[in-house]
């Protein structure tokens, strides 16, 4: 496997390749050389299908044999090193996938979302959100938090969104999904996508300690799936409690094979700690996405201060009420105690409102129209029109030019109905002096006396029309 030669320190492929030939000393003392990993000596071999199961998903992939598709792999991958097993892994498993993809079919851009509830230590395009608490979660990188955000011409490709509380809900997940990541995957434009599918941040996890519910990982596929042309892989990664990792699992495949997602549960607004991750990812990233650049504290703060408001006039309506005492005016009581809140909050989310910071939408320039007219002998061409001396200057190519600069004119223009008169007439006039100039080819049985006949009786139609005798004809 010559991926792995490419990501992985030789020194390290050479200890790995020796452990199914230890004695049981030896796999202790090569073991306690790295952290939170158990070298066994099978674990080559194990390895090395994991690695393997990737590189065939991505091959099914890619050559059209499947649309997407998730491997079920042990060991999982993503906190491996190019020196060091880490985490419970020896390959980085999506790394090789990556890397494959680009040398076997070429492919320039891949995306890399990580929904595990650990950081992953890999060094690959990487948009990620996991448990911090201010650095002090396992694996406590300072690389997880949200300013660390790639370096030279990585600078902006590693999207962090740490959780710095336990108990994110599924709308907290989607949030960032929805605000972030989704944005600047989309303006990423990948070629193929690969998930990191951990589902230790699910609920009941041990680990994670989260509450999103294993549907809510339905939903993170299918907006996924618009990604790349539907091109998608995941990858199984951690997950620790066995009732909710299969749940996870099984949402995700049935996703991934076309079925509707479930309907989400307990849907509401982001927490206080994760609107804080959210704007502080977006603003790191600001300046490297054009999707984020009026996405400023402004927008995040109206979210932020309108919950912390809405609870906190919620907590005064109640108070209010308690003590209100019964009695005849208690009904109108109550009902001051809920206008009066109520206008107060109106009155601030307007106040929000103004201060918002909206996006300028772009400027659309509509092309400069040029008019030419036939003008009879005598007359003067007005200013910026061009003027042909007679009919004979006149082709079909010329008249559908001019019939168009007139339509579009008619669309852009607030025209009076004398003015939609004179447009008429003037494309009449263009006709009759169009037929004039190819009379001999094409209306030999057409004489002056049928033109005139025609052309007084659309006069006729017109005025009808000018009188409101009629609405068309």
């Amino acid at each position: 496997m010559p991926q792995l030669h490419v990501l992985f320190s030789e020194e390290y492929l050479e200890g790995v390749k020796k452990t199914p030939y230890m004695t049981l000393e030896d796999l202790k003392e090569f073991t306690l050389q790295y952290g939170d990993v158990y070298f066994h000596p099978n674990i080559y071999h194990c390895a090395k299908l994991a690695a393997g199961a990737a590189l065939q998903l991505v091959d099914s992939v890619m050559t059209g044999k499947v649309r997407n598709g998730m491997a079920l792999v042990r060991p999982p991958g993503h906190h491996s090193m190019r020196s060091a097993a880490s985490g419970f892994c020896v390959f980085n498993n999506v790394a090789i996938a990556a890397q494959y993809a680009k040398q076997k079919y070429g492919v320039k851009r891949v995306l890399i979302v990580d929904w595990d509830v650990h950081h992953g230590q890999g060094r690959a395009l990487l948009l990620s959100w996991h448990r911090y608490e201010h650095q002090k979660f396992w694996p406590n990188l300072r690389e997880s938090d949200f300013d660390c955000v790639g370096k030279e011409k990585g600078a902006g490709f590693n999207v962090n969104v740490p959780w710095n509380e336990v108990k994110m809900q599924n709308s907290d997940y989607l949030s960032v999904f929805c605000h972030l990541l989704l944005p600047v995957a989309y303006e990423f434009c990948p070629d193929l996508v690969l998930v990191c599918a951990g589902f230790d941040s699910a609920i009941g996890d041990p680990e994670g300690e989260m509450c999103a519910t294993p549907d809510i990982f339905a939903h993170l596929t299918h907006l996924l799936m618009n990604l790349a042309g539907g091109k998608l892989c995941a990858l199984l990664e951690g997950g620790y409690n066995l009732t909710c990792l299969a749940q996870s699992v099984c949402q995700t495949v049935h996703t991934l094979l076309g079925d509707p997602a479930p309907r989400p549960a307990d849907l509401h607004g982001p927490c206080k700690s994760a609107l804080e991750s959210l704007h502080c990812a977006r603003a790191a990233h600001r300046q490297y996405w054009a999707c984020l650049k009026h996405a400023g504290r402004t927008s995040t703060s109206f979210f932020f201060e309108f919950t912390t408001s809405h609870c906190t006039f919620r907590t005064l309506c109640v108070i209010i009420q308690l003590k209100i005492k019964k009695g005849s005016k208690t009904m109108q009581q109550s009902q001051r105690s809920h206008t009066l809140p109520s206008l107060v909050l109106r009155y601030q989310q307007c106040q929000l409102l103004r201060e918002l910071v909206w996006p300028e939408p772009p400027k659309r320039l509509a092309p400069a129209l040029r008019t030419a007219v036939v003008l009879p002998g005598g007359v003067a061409c007005p200013d910026g029109c061009n003027q042909f001396s007679s009919s004979e200057e006149l082709d079909p190519v010329t008249v559908n030019k001019l019939t168009y600069g007139a339509v579009v004119g008619f669309g852009s223009l607030k025209l009076t109905l004398l003015t939609v008169v004179n447009f008429l007439l003037f494309t009449l006039l263009l006709l009759l002096l169009f037929f004039a100039s190819i009379r001999e080819n094409l209306l030999k049985d057409v004489d002056e006396s049928d033109a005139l006949s025609i052309l007084s009786s659309l006069i006729a139609l017109v005025e009808k029309m000018e009188k409101n005798e009629v609405k068309s004809g």
